[in-house]
């Protein structure tokens, strides 16, 4: 475990062991434990069905810098420490009101717990509290998913697996490609079954863009976007969202440079979202008819759909103003005010010389600041349309070199001043 995590466990460990209760490690952690990766999260589940056991353990467990989140209806809590945090559920049943709904939880046991999980390889517990590893094996795996994890093989652990949660076949193409496992036959037999059904027709369309979300969150950790779709495309999933929709070819290796982009960005970034620029570059070379009707049935509404359905098209105009663009000042004027989201786009879609000076723009021009400002033009004596004019003539030349110096600066301003002052023929 990471080290703020790993002393979080051993205080909520502490705090089980005196309280002699059952605290296991479950699913994604257990099995990258055993893969011999690096441990992200942590799941720890209560063994105990009363569904406030997990706040009441992540109570006893906290400090004074750690924040308690409890949602008693689902019987999970989540302590948070300033730089980490842990998931708590006590163990739990649950039920579908028809296929595609969201699961009734209720309470449950151990069994119970891991036989709801998506996949064999992660239904998977390690015991960790004192309790627990007395009356448990050192690893409780009750549908064979150490075999599945050595076969390298994503197993579904019954028939309506699909019926029940379609979205699971969203997330078996992101965590295939991520671990390079691949769908065993029977599931595959399993999903075909549920598509034929009709299974996404009552998952809602902010579900699915959940889990799409995350085809381009979970690039942080080595997932290929592009690779992803193209499982769901192969298993007619993405048609099956919504009729006609696939990935173009022509998509692919711009989504590929933003996975890679979204792992180890090119410049310091702040808060953007990659799924606005991966939804932009996946659906632009569909028709655009098609391009709405998949944001409307993934429920990307109002100002985001507005700018994801007019990213590819401003994207290419970039890329083409681009390649007439001389310097790095008419560089900066063409793609100051674009979103971090369009920015991004503009890199993966355009040619890898161009990538170079996008990048330059984006590490250093767009940071630079020229030595005067529209305030030292006022007290120069400019007035009007002329100072924004200046401003813009002395930001180009700035970054070109041109000018050096606030004199050079004040002098470049007060002859587009002069030049602004003359008469029209």
């Amino acid at each position: 475990m990471p080290p703020g995590a790993a002393a979080l466990t051993q205080a909520v460990l502490k705090a089980a062991d005196a309280e002699g209760i059952s605290v296991l490690l479950v699913g994604g952690p257990v099995r990258d434990l055993l893969l011999g990766r690096p441990l992200v999260d942590v799941d720890l589940l209560v063994e105990d069905p009363d569904p406030s056991r997990a706040g009441d353990l992540a109570d006893r467990a906290g400090g004074a810098d750690t924040v308690v989140i409890r949602h008693e209806r689902f019987g999970t809590a989540e302590l948070r420490a300033p730089e980490v945090s842990i998931d708590f559920a006590t163990v739990r049943s649950e039920s579908y009101a028809h296929p595609g709904a969201l699961p009734t939880v209720g309470p449950g046991d151990l069994a119970q717990d891991l036989a709801r999980r998506d996949f064999s390889v992660n239904a998977l517990a390690l015991p960790l509290s004192r309790a627990a590893r007395a009356a448990h094996p050192p690893i409780i795996d009750h549908f064979g998913g150490r075999a599945d994890l050595a076969a390298r093989k994503l197993r579904a652990l019954h028939e309506r697996s699909f019926h029940d949660d379609p979205t699971r076949a969203l997330r078996a193409a992101r965590l295939g490609p991520r671990l390079g496992f691949t769908l065993a036959p029977r599931t595959r037999g399993v999903l075909r079954n549920a598509l034929r059904d009709g299974c996404f027709g009552p998952v809602s369309g902010d579900r699915l863009r959940g889990e799409l979300e995350k085809v381009f969150d979970d690039a942080r950790r080595g997932l290929d976007p592009a690779h992803a779709l193209r499982m769901l495309d192969d298993w007619h999933v993405l048609a099956a969202l919504e009729p006609g929709l696939a990935l173009p070819e022509e998509a692919v290796l711009p989504l590929r440079r933003l996975g890679r982009a979204i792992a180890a960005p090119p410049w310091k970034t702040g808060r953007w979202r990659p799924w606005m620029t991966g939804f932009g570059v996946w659906l632009g070379p569909l028709p655009a008819a098609q391009r709405r009707r998949a944001l409307r049935r993934f429920g990307v509404r109002g100002e985001p759909g507005r700018r994801v359905a007019e990213l590819p098209r401003s994207a290419e105009r970039a890329v083409r103003a681009l390649t007439r663009a001389r310097g790095r000042g008419a560089i900066d004027a063409l793609l100051t005010g674009l979103s971090e989201e369009a920015l991004f786009a503009v890199y993966v879609t355009a040619p890898p010389a161009m990538r170079r000076r996008i990048v330059r723009y984006a590490g250093e021009d767009r940071h630079r600041r020229p030595p005067l400002t529209g305030d030292d033009l006022v007290a120069a004596g400019l007035s009007g349309p002329s100072i924004g004019r200046a401003l813009e003539r002395i930001r180009a030349a700035w970054l070109d070199g041109a000018v050096r110096s606030r004199e050079e600066a004040l002098a470049l301003a007060q002859e587009v001043a002069r030049r602004s002052r003359r008469p029209r023929r």
